[in-house]
């Protein structure tokens, strides 16, 4: 990926979500050696939070839906959501009105977990809301794959 070819080879992709494991596996180790510092049910509010307003919403909607077609408010509720600047920026309004605490290592924890462990980045308008490959891309891969002599 680059910033005139905004897609990812397989590579890239594993290489993108490698980061976001090391990143993750950071947070990890400090909720560990704090652990007796968190507090518990803050830091599963903070964990939650992200899933209830920005994916839960879409996933039953995209259920519902006959044709799989859900409004774009969801894909924009999860991409605000998922986003490492509105996590931030939870955080620091956390940090200002509640307190700074171990409990917001539940933000970054969620969403490098959710890069690295599942491989969720934001959500396209033009792909479904769950994941399934998009004939358009697959042609693609198949073209690039041929021409780069990649898979």
């Amino acid at each position: 990926m680059d910033s005139r070819n905004l897609f990812a080879t397989r590579t890239t992709y594993c290489l993108l979500r490698l980061e976001y494991g090391v990143a993750l596996l950071a947070c990890l180790v400090l909720a560990f050696k704090f652990h007796a510092e968190i507090r518990w049910p803050a830091f599963v509010l903070l964990f939650l939070y992200i899933d209830l307003i920005g994916y839960l919403p879409g996933a039953v909607a995209y259920r519902l839906s006959k044709d799989r077609r859900i409004s774009k408010v969801f894909y924009l509720l999860y991409n605000s959501m998922h986003c490492l600047v509105s996590g931030a920026l939870v955080a620091l309004l956390w940090a200002v009105f509640v307190k700074p605490e171990w409990a917001l290592l539940a933000i970054p924890i969620h969403l490098f977990g959710d890069r690295s462990l599942f491989g969720n980045f934001m959500k396209p308008f033009g792909n479904q809301f769950e994941p399934v490959t998009h004939p358009a891309f697959s042609e693609f891969v198949k073209n690039y794959s041929s021409v780069a002599g990649t898979k």
